[in-house]
């Protein structure tokens, strides 16, 4: 028979993350949310706390969670703040492909400087023109020697400002085009690396964007994970894992939406009743409890079935993804109504969540390009 309920260890992890983010996130999420700036005072005490590279081998410094429970934990976040949320996990995007890849050698010297130095790092796939299309991407790290040459332009990195380590997708051979697509491990204070200013975002504000210039930047051969022309398998192995995180942090946005929306509304008297009282609203209600169980069991679903090792694993984790954001901003927009006037201001927070479930429909692939990816695995 099929079990749902979460073991004493997961439910301790929940209450662990549940914790840290009541505790030292919510305080700090509307500073963040204004300023717009990276939330290194959160990241410092996640590292202090055991919270940080969660799917990272603990003899390498990590939690050496699965993704299941990480998952659990990126919920909790996400109920709290999703941009801080994304600050924290950002992290782990850019680490997952040395989760795949890397060897002992380059995960001890990796990880030893990033655990050092409490840092953040950052993944960068994304260029002006090939954002989905991973096959267009045109940086290039040309073999001379003992280091890799890079030249090239990304966009939209998040954490970039703040990175020890830039996760960095190129092309070895620009004559082979997308099939010399490789991944190297690039250190951010190497001579010719150009970080632009900070993008400014509607929403999931408490994390940072920016765009990368790489000008002759000398990559030691040694920080090439796996091999020349792996790039595209391991960015493809990467949103396998990544997605399944990405549906739990909007499953935790819209989780926040409901509860505040709910919570409001029972409270709120008109026409001498609680607003609860009109069916219309309790409706709304109902319909949005629902979308948040679909949405959360549609995400363990996909994180059950990469753990289990099953065949085209990213045709769920795309399913997971596409449909919790949906969800997110499905339930949001209906917690600003509901909620009327109060939902609209910055007081009870559900605008800020609103304008943060528009990011999870679209960063790590716009759920257009997840229905692509699903009908693809479909039809196989």
């Amino acid at each position: 028979m099929i079990d749902f309920s979460l073991s004493k260890s997961q439910l301790e992890l929940v209450a662990k993350y549940k914790d840290f983010a009541e505790r030292v996130i919510k305080p700090v999420r509307e500073k963040y949310d204004i300023s717009g700036e990276f939330p290194w005072e959160v990241i410092k005490k996640a590292y202090d706390e055991g919270l940080m590279n969660s799917q990272i081998a603990k003899e390498y410094g990590g939690e050496g969670l699965d993704i299941f429970d990480a998952a659990l934990g990126t919920e909790e976040f996400g109920a709290v703040c999703a941009g801080i949320g994304i600050s924290l996990d950002a992290t782990m995007l850019a680490l997952t492909p040395w989760v795949i890849s890397a060897n002992p050698d380059q995960l001890k010297r990796f990880m030893g400087r990033l655990n050092e130095e409490k840092g953040a790092a950052a993944y960068c796939l994304t260029e002006p023109n090939a954002g989905s299309d991973v096959a267009n991407i045109k940086s290039n790290a040309i073999k001379k020697g003992d280091k890799y040459i890079l030249n090239g332009h990304k966009r939209f990195i998040t954490n970039a400002e703040a990175a020890t380590y830039l996760t960095v997708f190129a092309q070895a051979d620009p004559e082979r085009g997308a099939r010399s697509l490789s991944c190297f491990v690039v250190p951010a204070d190497l001579p010719g690396v150009e970080i632009l200013p900070r993008l400014d975002k509607m929403g999931q504000r408490g994390s940072v964007q920016n765009e990368i210039k790489f000008h002759d930047v000398e990559v030691p051969v040694e920080n090439l994970l796996g091999r020349e022309g792996e790039g595209f398998l391991i960015g493809m192995k990467t949103f396998d894992r990544t997605r399944t995180g990405i549906a739990a942090l909007s499953v935790g946005i819209a989780r926040a939406a409901l509860e505040t929306s709910l919570n409001w509304a029972k409270n709120r008297i008109q026409f001498g009743a609680p607003v609860t009282a009109n069916q219309g609203v309790s409706f709304m209600l109902a319909e949005m409890a629902t979308k948040v169980e679909l949405a959360r069991l549609m995400t363990w679903k996909a994180a059950w079935y990469y753990e289990q090792g099953l065949k085209n694993p990213g045709t769920y984790s795309a399913m997971a993804k596409y449909y919790a954001s949906d969800v997110a901003m499905q339930v949001t927009t209906d917690a600003v109504q509901v909620m009327g006037g109060d939902g609209y201001t910055r007081s009870f927070g559900v605008e800020k969540m609103m304008r943060d479930a528009k990011l999870c429909q679209i960063y790590e692939g716009t759920n257009q390009v997840q229905r692509l990816v699903i009908s693809k695995g479909i039809l196989k």
